[in-house]
């Protein structure tokens, strides 16, 4: 039996970043994979993606890698461009859509937010249309055929459901999450690339870390806009909209 540490959406938070690789490394992973967005939001995109090329076997493309290299005015992205430097930037640009595999004779799909784009975005209250589509195959990916296993990240929302007997889930964020001000990943534990049946397990693994510093972090390196972050990190809501009357 494998254990895969599947990580999604860091999204330049160094402290929740150090607390997740910290709580994998006593967990016996075989494998780490990160599903996207490495950058943005955050003060330390720069550091996130080299840390994420020394420790993640699989990285694919997030929204936010996929933009970030764009021309630009917005001074929030300029920002975030200088620091990154043309060789990061390039790097993100060349990341796969997804990566397929077999495990313990499923057929796991795992992309950043949908099979056919990095910005489309389900959530989990979505019609059962939309989440049933997570499991198709497009031009995208590999191979055309459905998935038993499908996972993501992009809405930084941790879940499982169990669709028509096919598993959906989300990692959740890293770095930015949007349910409980934790970080978060998914374990994944079966048979690495067989197709045998055989005992299959997902985990979601919620990680505290110390949301201040990361605070500190955005207003040492004067991030612009750093207020709605910061809000985000100390709330765990979009915009800390929940939070407000």
């Amino acid at each position: 039996m494998e254990k895969l540490a599947i990580i999604s959406d860091i999204h330049g938070n160094m402290p929740a970043y150090e607390a997740v690789m910290k709580d994998i490394q006593h967990r016996d992973v075989t494998q780490i994979i990160c599903l996207g967005d490495l950058v943005g939001k955050g003060p330390h995109s720069e550091r996130i993606v080299d840390r994420v090329r020394e420790s993640c076997e699989v990285v694919i493309m997030g929204n936010w890698d996929d933009f970030i290299g764009n021309r630009t005015d917005d001074p929030i992205l300029l920002w975030q461009q200088a620091r990154l430097g043309k060789e990061r930037l390039t790097y993100l640009k060349g990341l796969p859509f997804c990566y397929e595999f077999w495990m313990s004779g499923k057929f796991v799909r795992l992309f950043h937010a949908s099979p056919r784009s990095v910005y489309e975005r389900i959530q989990p209250w979505d019609s059962m249309e939309s989440r049933l589509s997570m499991f198709e195959s497009s031009e995208m990916c590999g191979e055309p055929i459905q998935a038993d296993v499908a996972g993501y990240g992009d809405v930084h929302n941790a879940y499982l459901q169990i669709i028509t007997g096919k598993m959906l889930f989300n990692t959740g964020s890293v770095g930015n999450p949007l349910d409980i001000t934790q970080a978060s990943y998914v374990l994944l534990e079966g048979h690495y690339h067989s197709k045998q049946p055989s005992a299959f397990n997902i985990q979601h693994i919620r990680v505290p870390y110390d949301i201040e510093l990361a605070v500190q972090h955005a207003k040492d390196e004067q991030m612009p806009d750093s207020e709605v972050y910061i809000l985000e990190l100390r709330s765990g809501q979009y915009r800390g909209r929940k939070t407000k009357e």
